[in-house]
C-alpha cells in the first residue's frame, strides 16, 4: 500500500538507506549506553545483568 503511494523509485531510495539506518542507529545506541549511566541500561540485558549482583 504504501509502495502504491510512494512509488517504486522512494521505494528504492529507502531499500538504499536501510544498512545505512541500521549502522547509525547502533552507533547511536552504543553512544547512548557510553554517555549515560551504563549499569541503568544493561541491567535490563540477560546475560550482563547476572554478571553484576550486588551483595545485599
Amino acid at each position: 500500500m504504501i509502495s502504491r503511494m510512494l512509488g517504486p523509485r522512494y521505494v528504492q531510495l529507502a531499500k538504499n538507506w536501510i544498512p545505512s539506518l541500521f549502522t547509525w542507529g547502533t552507533v547511536g545506541g552504543v553512544g547512548l549506553v557510553w554517555a549515560t549511566d551504563w549499569r541503568l541500561i544493561l541491567d535490563y540485558v540477560p546475560y550482563i545483568n547476572g554478571k553484576f549482583k550486588k551483595d545485599d
